[in-house]
């Protein structure tokens, strides 16, 4: 791809020498051909096969791995450790038998040998080591300890036997604990508020790698910048926690009589109906004696997940809770009282997110969706997200975005270790829609192409598809989120059109949801779907880093010729806009393919009306990146004239 870049970019600029004056243009030149190899040739991807299909669906010989877990976990508030045992049970469902598994361990990453706080430590973000990450009592299989061997944030676990391909079980017992983090900036912790504490609990299992048919086992280490990429399967899981403290979780309830008092077990059965939010506890019961279930000694709460990519959960002595339904799905938000009025509102946020992406995209796919303010300013997990914020607009992007997360990458199973774009600017993407969801309409969408054409400037050569644990932390921002979210706002706006977008995008959705895609399947399975080559636009905006500068270098003393350049790196559709002396104006679309074989195009015109402006992008649809160079003015070129003869000078 760099070679592509590199050849491309002096094709452009070996061109652009040849552009003569405005007043005599030197239409007659014969335009610079491009090399074979451009931003056009077709895309280097993966060989199709009976797995990964040529169209971008799953094959029929496509196959995922499934893991699920039965967890008990109990929680010492007092000295923040988590203790927990699980049994696991591995499918292989791969065509390859398995000697061995190998299990993140994500509590690691706060140790201070860690590779991932060595790398914090030279990005200089601040990071705290804390404590020794996980303590393992034992792996074991029908009682007898299997060899476990601990690296860094990875685990191998050796099997007594290799597991049989295309179906094979195994399963295995682990017991663990470790100490909750006081510092919180790896995406949970613990806060205290003015009456109790929230404690938010994620990434805590050790949880069986990905083995997968396009990388074999995933064994990057956990750094923090790139999240997670997870097997899908059930959990059922058991959490015991104080008496005076609320659980909210991945999953849906299934001891909802014994965890709460009988008026608040009658009010969540109320909201589950109810489209307005009806109060679970209110401020005003928190704290109190009576707001708990009689008795003495810890409650298990016990939660049951389908088809989730792994378990989260929050727990606090401060939770005010309320709850309502939206199109079935049980819509709720815990948050400690500081949340005051802007997060009373937090649960009908949640709910007109989530309508206006079932109405976009394709159904939310859980029976749950739970929103917890707490120490972590935003992180999502399937069926509950943690969000923080005090300003409306603040509280309801943040709680729209980790929402959304649940079509990426929670139903839509992708490796964020490797193409965060993927979710994060696929969730960008959907966002920019969603604001009007809860404020009306707006005057611009977030993503808007033309205002993001300076950023653009500030990523350098970096393309969005580089792995985010190899970015600083404002060039994830900048190119995982935003230029992914801008790009897909361009392509079904501009390029492709809404009806068209609309329909390949739900195509995507509906092969991939719960499955995993690799990048290739995305590009082909839009290209298939909308049924257009779009190789210029994944190289361009994707895979490379140029920057798009239309230009007009000439326009014809008759009136009848206007030569347009394209001098960037990156090419786009040509829209321009023809404004006569008579005051009447024109508009003009050309599709990407003018610059098929130069990068110069010469328009004839059939108008007999006097030119008094060409302007490129007058609608301010695209990234441009130099905007002095697409305006032509009649007035401005006949003053330049004048004072030219005036001093007799050039």
């Amino acid at each position: 791809m760099k070679l592509i870049a590199a050849t491309l970019l002096l094709s452009l600029s070996s061109t652009t020498a040849f552009a003569q004056s405005d007043d005599q243009p030197d239409w007659e030149r014969v335009p610079q051909a491009r090399p074979s190899a451009t931003i056009f040739s077709p895309l280097d991807l993966p060989a199709p096969n009976s797995i990964r299909n040529g169209a971008g669906a799953p094959g029929p010989d496509y196959w995922q791995q499934q893991v699920d877990y039965e967890i008990d976990v109990e929680i010492d508030v007092e000295t923040r450790i988590v203790h927990a045992t699980a049994e696991v049970t591995y499918t292989n469902n791969s065509p390859d038998p398995l000697d061995y598994l190998w299990l993140h361990l994500e509590q690691n990453v706060f140790r201070a040998d860690s590779i991932g706080n060595a790398v914090a430590d030279a990005a200089s973000i601040g990071a705290k080591p804390e404590g020794d990450g996980y303590t393992i009592y034992g792996v074991k299989h029908k009682r007898k300890e299997l060899p476990f061997h601990v690296y860094d944030t990875m685990g191998l676990l050796e099997l007594p036997k290799p597991l049989a391909a295309n179906g094979g079980k195994f399963s295995f017992e682990i017991e663990w604990s470790f100490v909750i983090p006081k510092n919180v900036f790896r995406r949970f912790g613990i806060r205290k508020y003015r009456k109790g504490t929230v404690i938010e609990i994620a990434q805590w299992i050790p949880q069986v790698a990905v083995y997968d048919d396009v990388n074999g086992w995933n064994t990057l280490p956990y750094l923090g910048s790139g999240e997670f990429y997870t097997n899908i399967g059930d959990f059922n899981v058991n959490i015991t926690a104080p008496r005076d403290f609320v659980v909210v979780a991945t999953g849906v309830l299934q001891n909802t009589n014994n965890v709460f008092t009988p008026s608040q077990a009658k009010a969540l059965g109320k909201a589950k109906k109810s489209e307005e939010t009806v109060m679970i506890i209110s401020k005003e019961e928190v704290g109190m004696n009576d707001s708990r279930p009689k008795g003495d000694g810890p409650l298990t709460w016990r939660f049951e997940a389908e088809s989730v990519r792994t378990f989260a959960w929050a727990c606090s002595d401060a939770f005010i809770l309320d709850a309502a339904s939206v199109d079935g799905i049980l819509v709720q938000t815990a948050y400690p009282e500081e949340g005051g009025k802007v997060w009373a509102k937090a649960t009908q946020m949640a709910c007109k997110a989530i309508a206006g992406y079932n109405r976009r995209l394709i159904p939310y796919p859980y029976p749950v969706a739970t929103n917890v303010l707490g120490p972590e300013g935003g992180m999502e997990y399937p069926m509950i997200v943690f969000c923080n914020g005090s300003r409306e607009r603040s509280v309801y992007g943040v709680t729209t975005h980790e929402i959304g997360h649940n079509w990426f990458p929670m139903m839509i199973n992708t490796d964020e270790r490797r193409h965060a774009w993927m979710d994060e600017g696929f969730n960008t993407f959907i966002n920019g829609y969603s604001t009007e969801d809860w404020f009306g309409p707006q005057r611009k969408n977030e993503n808007d192409p033309a205002d993001f054409a300076f950023m653009m400037q500030m990523a350098g050569s970096v393309p969005i598809v580089t792995a985010p644990d190899k970015l600083p932390a404002m060039a994830l921002g900048l190119l995982e989120y935003s230029k992914t979210g801008v790009g897909l706002t361009l392509l079904r706006e501009t390029i492709v059109g809404p009806e068209r977008f609309d329909f390949a995008f739900k195509q995507y959705m509906n092969r991939w949801k719960f499955k995993s895609p690799q990048p290739s399947d995305f590009f082909r399975t839009i290209e298939d779907a909308a049924g257009m080559d779009l190789a210029w636009f994944w190289r361009g905006w994707f895979m490379e880093a140029g920057l798009l500068d239309q230009a007009i270098s000439g326009v014809g003393k008759k009136n009848d010729r206007i030569r347009f350049e394209n001098l960037g790196e990156l090419v786009m559709p040509l829209h321009y806009r023809i404004t006569y002396t008579d005051g009447s104006a024109e508009d003009f679309k050309k599709p990407v393919e003018i610059w098929y074989q130069s990068n110069q195009i010469i328009v004839n015109l059939t108008s007999n009306k006097e030119i008094a402006e060409v302007e490129i992008d007058h609608h301010r649809l695209f990234p441009e990146m130099n905007r002095d160079d697409n305006t032509w003015n009649v007035a401005e070129k006949n003053a330049e004239k004048a004072a030219v003869t005036e001093t007799g000078t050039e």
